[in-house]
């Protein structure tokens, strides 16, 4: 789809060096490297906030104004930024299983956090939010790559589909505090992450890290094969984790006294399954056969975002290449999970 003439680049409206920030999910794989990206663009260590969910639990009432009044107290401040990471998140079976708690979990921390922002964050002459979406929030039908104008335009997949809801519901949420308060925020769509630090649980991995933990693996036990599901043939975005932080940080610099519009983070090339793992078993070293079960579903043949709205916006891409990612990701992880 053609970019929208209208969408030039948005001016950075904040000085990363005089403002404090909340970072929730910060123990999370996104929001480790949203608070790394911070204090590389010059935001102190001693205003970066990270509270855990131990200390607050945004689903329930009034956490997220005393997590606000709160996390600067000691400096006699408030937040001027909240950066959202933090969810109830999983794959097919936790969708399958849990799905009033995705929806609720994930709504009510939005729902609350956003209330708070506007009580407590409003009067600040920076105050913004940002939220995270999620690719599954597209139709199933929407046509690839996925860009943010269909949004709208049908019904997500229904094996997350209350999650999936939650999380459009948020970005709604952000448009309708904007028209009645003037509430500045921000709304991002990652495409798939991997990297250094990734979810390795075999139970809740996603593709990337459990394709290069196998080949990991492999490698260091010296198997003479692996197997994988399906044929190999879909394709999917795989976007480096320190750029995806960088692009929630590039959203949350330009926040302006607009509306806020989606923006994907995508990368702008697709990869085939196949081609993933000869990429992880080339960084892990891995030289016997690979083989594919094709009695295993493929899934989805395409996934992908469109990245154009964010180039034009935020001037910001993707700039880490997957076989670089990928090695990154394979050093990490045999320092740091292999026995």
């Amino acid at each position: 789809m053609p970019n929208d003439p209208s969408e030039t680049q948005l001016p950075i409206t904040i000085d990363w060096t005089q403002v404090r920030v909340v970072v929730t999910g910060a123990s999370g794989f996104l929001g480790r490297n949203v608070v790394n990206v911070l204090r590389t663009r010059g935001v102190p260590v001693r205003h970066i906030a990270t509270p855990s969910h131990h200390q607050y639990d945004l689903t329930q009432p009034g956490a997220a104004s005393a997590m606000l009044r709160e996390a600067f107290a000691h400096q006699h401040a408030k937040p001027d930024v909240v950066i959202h990471c933090a969810g109830f998140v999983g794959g097919l079976g936790a969708n399958r299983n849990f799905p009033a708690r995705m929806f609720h979990d994930n709504m009510a921390m939005a729902l609350n956090l956003v209330e708070a922002c506007r009580t407590d964050m409003l009067p600040l002459r920076n105050g913004r939010i940002v939220l995270v979406g999620s690719m599954v929030t597209y139709p199933a039908d929407a046509p690839v790559p996925f860009h943010e104008d269909t949004l709208w335009e049908g019904k997500p997949e229904q094996g997350s589909f209350p999650y999936a809801v939650a999380k459009l519901a948020s970005l709604e949420l952000l448009r309708a505090y904007h028209t009645q308060h003037g509430l500045p925020s921000a709304y991002v769509i990652p495409t798939n992450l991997y990297g250094p630090g990734d979810n390795f649980d075999p139970a809740t991995s996603h593709a990337a890290a459990a394709i290069i933990e196998r080949c990991v693996i492999a490698a260091h036990n010296n198997e003479p094969t692996i197997t994988n599901w399906g044929s190999g043939k879909p394709t999917r975005q795989f976007l480096y984790i320190e750029d995806a932080a960088k692009g929630v940080v590039a959203a949350a610099e330009r926040v302006t006294d607009q509306a806020p519009v989606p923006i994907n983070l995508g990368t702008g090339q697709e990869t085939s399954l196949k081609d993933f793992v000869q990429c992880a078993c080339d960084a892990a070293g891995f030289t016997g056969d690979i083989q594919w079960d094709t009695t295993k579903p493929d899934g989805v043949a395409r996934r992908s975002l469109d990245r154009s709205r964010a180039k034009a916006l935020l001037g910001w891409h993707a700039a880490t290449p997957l076989h670089e990612g990928v090695a990154n990701t394979v050093a990490w992880y045999r320092e740091n999970m292999l026995n």
